[in-house]
């Protein structure tokens, strides 16, 4: 981080270390319009964090010190900025709608792209008309996804994100987990002769999806008695013909991406075959649209009035500013369930780094970690900690105008909480309030909130394929712009590897049938020996 600007930031910070969001608003009575902002079918109200126009002047100054502006135009000209791996990083070039080329080593990469979503658009809708037949020539009523990670967490994601514009003829299902358990319960609610397998692996070597897409190819075999029936019931993302082939899988329904795109940000290349399978091509693109319209505001917004960039200063200024762990998320409809739990990998995979880009150890926190749960059911869950905790955790709120399901009043209900939780976080109650409603003095201590938590607002008219597409970006690019600040590589996750190479020396001892030297520490040693036991391995 340049420590420069960074210092002007903190002794702003220490000069208001009093601020009260109380007083910023009765000082301000067009606060609220000051500090709200719109881009691509939403409209963050930033107001409810805790800055002043200072503050967030020098906050952007951070970022113009941090180069941040000619970052971002060397990602979009497929400059390799993941320097680790001598890559460009190119996911929008995936959502590329314009006719602008998009250069990677002097080669215009758009011809590919679009000729991968029409192979796309193509096999997606014959499976959705019913032109895609199985082996024995039924059509197909089961899609099962198989990969892991940016190949099962995106779309799987965004399938039950956006479940009100899918075909509900065809019944969806992904796996990932390398645990059986998965697979077989999956198993169990499919039949084999109407079931397509969409197996996700750039190398096609991937541990744990080859295993569960090995154990697939089994039990579809199995049930129609023919190795024959793979080629039928089985297609393939990826990168590697051979393996596809000596899989069983026809090269011709094989679908292809880049190494260019990074898994937690693969969702609109390939890898989003079984979401167009769910939704349909015309939905899919209207989904890239989204995505386009966020990259093109990002691209070209001033920095003091561009959303991702906004939303990764304040992020900053809460992890570096104020030793705050953690951000919630806190979607207000039922069908973002998920989109926590992808944005735990976008972000904690991306930034939980503790080296620079020079090698050295950072000089900041970085990396925060990422949690959540759909309104209103975590409000009786943590919303305690947050709002009455020892610990600072800004929330953003994401909520909509509108519902797919106008049930009676659900949504004004569910949406009165929406608007009410911020108010209540930022402004809390006093004792003074308590006293007046006549709490006894015993309890004013505990029925008093401090407010002053803060929390963006994130609102558009409805959950659309064109506005989940926006907010995704949105959080892509935050993300982004927080790495260029700390001055780490977003783009790599070589934290990953340790683990997986552990994995497969640890695999061979515990299903040897002899016994071998243990070579670990005491503790691994004696829990793979108790393992063997177990299962009566000498």
């Amino acid at each position: 981080m340049n420590d420069l600007a960074w210092d002007k930031v903190e002794k702003d910070i220490f000069a208001n270390k009093d601020i009260s969001l109380r007083d910023l608003f009765n000082d301000d009575p067009k606060r609220a319009g000051r500090f709200t902002m719109k881009a691509a079918g939403w409209t963050l109200d930033y107001s409810k964090n805790l800055v002043t126009p200072s503050l967030l002047k020098k906050l952007v100054s951070l970022a113009e010190d941090s180069n941040l502006k000619q970052a971002i135009n060397d990602m979009f000209a497929g400059e390799k900025i993941n320097k680790t791996e001598n890559r460009a990083v190119l996911h929008t070039a995936l959502r590329n709608l314009s006719d602008d080329p998009v250069m990677v080593d002097g080669k215009d990469v758009m011809p590919e792209v679009r000729a991968v979503l029409a192979s796309m658009s193509e096999f997606s809708d014959n499976v959705r008309k019913g032109k895609w037949l199985g082996y024995t020539g039924k059509k197909i009523k089961y899609v099962v996804n198989i990969g892991i990670g940016g190949s099962d967490l995106g779309p799987v994601m965004a399938y039950q994100a956006l479940l009100p514009y899918t075909k509900r003829s065809i019944k969806m299902s992904f796996v990932s987990n390398v645990d059986g358990t998965h697979m077989a319960e999956t198993l169990r609610k499919v039949k084999a002769d109407q079931t397509l397998f969409i197996v996700e692996s750039k190398t096609f070597t991937t541990q744990e999806t080859m295993t569960n897409a090995m154990t697939a190819r089994d039990w579809l075999v199995e049930k129609l008695g023919s190795k024959d029936a793979v080629a039928k019931h089985f297609v393939a993302v990826s990168t590697n013909a051979e393996e596809v082939a000596a899989f069983g899988i026809d090269v011709k329904n094989m679908f292809g991406f880049w190494n260019w795109v990074g898994g937690r940000y693969s969702l609109p290349s390939a890898i989003g075959l079984p979401l167009m399978v769910a939704i349909g091509s015309r939905n899919f693109n209207k989904f890239l649209k989204g995505y386009h319209r966020m990259d093109k505001h990002f691209a070209t917004a001033p920095l003091n009035r561009n959303m991702p960039v906004l939303m990764g200063l304040l992020g900053i200024l809460y992890s570096n500013g104020y030793g705050a762990e953690s951000y919630a998320v806190l979607p207000y409809d039922q069908y973002m369930a998920r989109f926590a739990a992808y944005l735990q990998q976008m972000d904690m995979e991306s930034n939980g780094k503790s080296v620079d880009k020079q090698g050295n150890r950072v000089n900041c926190t970085t990396g925060p970690i990422v949690w959540g749960e759909p309104g209103t059911n975590g409000q009786h869950a943590f919303y305690q900690l947050i709002h009455q905790g020892t610990r600072m955790i800004p929330c953003d709120f994401i909520g909509f105008c509108h519902s797919h399901n106008m049930v009676g009043d659900h949504h004004d209900k569910l949406m009165a909480n929406f608007f009410a939780q911020t108010e209540a976080l930022a402004f809390g109650k006093t004792s003074e309030q308590c006293r007046s409603e006549g709490v006894p003095e015993t309890l004013v201590p505990h029925k008093t909130f401090d407010g002053n938590h803060p929390t963006n607002t994130l609102l558009a008219d409805k959950l659309t394929p064109e506005n989940f597409g926006a907010l995704i970006a949105l959080y892509e690019h935050k993300v982004f712009v927080q790495g260029v600040i700390w001055n780490i590589f977003s783009f790599d996750q070589w934290g990953v590897e340790l683990g997986k190479v552990l994995a497969r020396k640890v695999l061979g001892e515990l299903t040897s049938e002899r016994r071998t030297l243990l070579q670990h520490d005491s503790s691994t040693n004696a829990l793979i020996a108790f393992y063997r036991d177990a299962n009566k391995r000498d």
